[in-house]
């Protein structure tokens, strides 16, 4: 059945809640800097070269552009009240780019991103570095990628099953192009993740709800009777 123009209307007047960053999972026990689930979803310790156990993953020593004083002089003009004489933890990273999404700096955030991974692969890390990835999707869709943003977090998906963080981002993405079903079979698997999810149980509703005025909307075009009033009185509750 095709969304009708009334459905439609309803579907894009709401977004859905997304999630910003993984810390929910991380301070629940799961490290995700710790692990990798490149092979096959099995989860792995993942492992940085050239130095084992090296937390400061910016290299000061490297002359490369690609390196940390390239990435740092960077970092220091989007954020000069921030120290990088130093290197800066993976997690001090995502944190800055956190905030300059928050900030509406997308597109600078995607470079730093884009830039970080760069000098992750020149590095040789084995493995992904999760929340780099997640804002990643996080970015692309502040830019109205949102086919980019979905890639990546079905990538994200297909690697970290167990985070329900992406799940709820990729329904978003969907709701925002129209499809509701394909939400609401993200948010089920966000809530077999972490049933206590209280973001992506709201969603659900608010998605449950849409599609309860789409099908009146479609009823009210068909003829059945007080179809027309309920697709209203349901299109109200989600403007509100």
């Amino acid at each position: 059945m095709g969304i009708t123009h009334a459905g439609h209307a309803a579907t894009q007047a709401v977004s859905l809640q997304q999630h910003v960053d993984l810390s929910a999972s991380i301070e629940h026990g799961l490290d995700l800097s710790s692990f990798d689930t490149s092979a096959g979803g099995v989860w792995l310790p993942i492992r940085h070269a050239p130095t084992p156990g090296n937390e400061n993953l910016f290299d000061e020593s490297s002359p490369k552009e690609g390196g940390w004083k390239g990435l740092a002089g960077l970092l220091e003009a989007l954020t000069p009240n921030i120290d990088t004489s130093a290197p800066l933890t993976s997690s001090q990273i995502t944190d800055r780019i956190s905030t300059m999404l928050d900030h509406g700096q997308n597109h600078e955030a995607l470079n730093i991103i884009e830039r970080r991974q760069a000098q992750l692969n020149e590095q040789g890390s084995i493995g992904t570095d999760v929340q780099l990835l997640f804002l990643r999707g996080r970015a692309l869709s502040a830019l109205g990628r949102h086919n980019e943003a979905i890639s990546t977090y079905l990538n994200m998906t297909t690697l970290y099953p167990e985070l329900p963080e992406p799940w709820n981002n990729l329904a978003s993405e969907y709701v925002k192009q129209g499809k509701l079903d394909m939400a609401v079979d993200a948010l089920t698997m966000a809530l077999k993740a972490a049933p206590n999810y209280a973001t992506a149980q709201a969603n659900l509703g608010e998605v449950q709800l849409m599609l309860a005025q789409r099908s009146f909307a479609e009823a009210a075009r068909l003829g059945a009777r007080n179809a027309a009033a309920r697709a209203s009185e349901t299109s109200s509750v989600l403007k509100h």
